[in-house]
């Protein structure tokens, strides 16, 4: 199927250091463009890929799994790593569950983590019946657009299907039990008001990652922060934080 318009991958060739940023479930590259451009303008190697069954139409999504969308990850993070002395990993929601996947597999290989409202879990007593409900309903309304700025809109499916929202609730249940592997250090930045992901899964995160962790607050955005008020703050903090833990092997 073609692709919504603004939904393509972004790839900019920079310097000896690598981004790899990755968007959120059901939405699309074009949530993260503004970032990967940023991080483009300061020198940096910067892949933003498509995650499979995204930017086109949500029955295309309802035939991807978990696996599918890490695959494409995995895959991005090895092209940078060919071209790169080190690199570094950011994500939106679901992007940023990926990338602690990626770190928890690739220990001595992902050099820092960028999250922003990254999700491992749900308080949500529906998911009980997730098992029945998907057999039974395609999909529930959307959770796209959860921001505060006016006139902002995120380029998503208006309709979470639900065999793909069955796959991520399996892959929370896979990351979280390797939370201590990870050894990057880790910036987490969390919406004050989050109406897509709850306190809970920065609450695990808190508490289960073992590896240096620095939480900052974003009192003006909801959940799509990277395209909300506070996003020059995780712009500029994310640049800041590469420069902090760049080796002096890359001339950092």
């Amino acid at each position: 199927m073609p692709l919504m318009p603004g939904a393509e991958p972004y790839f900019a060739e920079g310097g000896p250091v690598g981004a790899l940023v990755v968007h959120g479930f059901t939405g699309c590259p074009q949530s993260m463009r503004p970032w990967a451009e940023h991080l483009a303008a300061a020198g940096y190697t910067v892949s933003l890929p498509r995650l499979p069954g995204h930017g086109t139409r949500w029955e295309d999504m309802q035939q991807t799994r978990w696996p599918d969308w890490y695959a494409e990850v995995d895959t991005a993070f090895n092209a940078l790593r060919q071209q790169c002395q080190q690199v570094f990993v950011m994500g939106l929601s679901m992007g940023g569950t990926l990338a602690l996947r990626l770190a928890a597999q690739r220990p001595d290989e992902v050099a820092g983590l960028v999250l922003v409202n990254p999700s491992v879990t749900r308080k949500d007593w529906r998911l009980v019946a997730l098992p029945v409900l998907k057999r039974v309903m395609a999909t529930q309304p959307g959770i796209a657009s959860d921001i505060k700025k006016a006139g902002v809109t995120e380029l998503a499916y208006d309709k979470t299907p639900l065999q793909a929202f069955s796959s991520l609730v399996d892959l929370w249940g896979v990351v979280r039990p390797e939370l201590g592997k990870i050894t990057a250090p880790v910036l987490m930045y969390r919406s004050a008001e989050d109406h897509v992901v709850e306190p809970a899964s920065g609450e695990i995160l808190r508490r289960d990652l073992r590896c240096p962790l620095e939480e900052r607050m974003l009192p003006d955005s909801f959940h799509v922060a990277t395209l909300d008020n506070d996003a020059p703050t995780i712009f500029a903090g994310s640049v800041e934080f590469l420069q902090a833990h760049t080796t002096a092997a890359t001339g950092g």
